[in-house]
């Protein structure tokens, strides 16, 4: 096993005991936090496969933007942080069982996609992935819309939480 494989794999098993942690703990601040390092592991995995630009959008986007400010407005309600609620329902196997469907889907697709074994060498010389993503996200034709909506949305959730914090005197 070379060296890169082994550094996946603890990423990878990292990666997965965090998001495991994020859905199993009571405590909303830890949860938000256990998400933060499960986004770290992601933009490593990114890393890893040579991917520095995805990465650092990664690292950015959500760990910088949605993680903060998930804990942001957590921080601003005031509430109390523990959940007392049962954790657990009645139809949990339900939930679970198509978890493992929809997981086996995907290796099914992924197993039968043939051009998953193609080598980067079909990329052309001189392409440039990151001015052809960036002429993308600004380009009045293609996703200057979502991208725009997308931060609206954060805004109006930035406003939320300080409206539903604001105390009345």
């Amino acid at each position: 096993m070379t060296p890169e494989k082994i550094i996946f794999l603890i990423v990878a098993g990292a990666t997965l005991a965090s998001g495991l942690m994020v859905v199993t703990t009571r405590n909303l601040i830890h949860a938000a936090l256990w998400l933060v390092a499960t986004l770290f592991g992601v933009a490593a995995v990114f890393a890893i496969l040579n991917a520095g630009f995805i990465a650092v959008v990664q690292i950015v986007v959500y760990v910088g933007a949605i993680a903060i400010l998930f804990i942001f407005a957590v921080m601003l309600t005031r509430k109390d942080m523990r959940d007392s609620g049962p954790q657990h329902n009645k139809n949990w196997w339900a939930g679970a069982l198509l978890a493992v469907m929809t997981f086996g889907g995907l290796v099914f697709l992924v197993q039968s996609w043939a051009s998953l074994s193609k080598a980067a060498a079909d990329i052309p010389s001189g392409f440039d992935a990151v001015s052809q993503l960036g002429n993308q996200l600004t380009s009045p034709n293609a996703y200057v819309l979502p991208f725009e909506v997308a931060s609206v949305l954060l805004l109006a959730a930035m406003v939320g939480a300080v409206y539903v914090a604001f105390n009345r005197k």
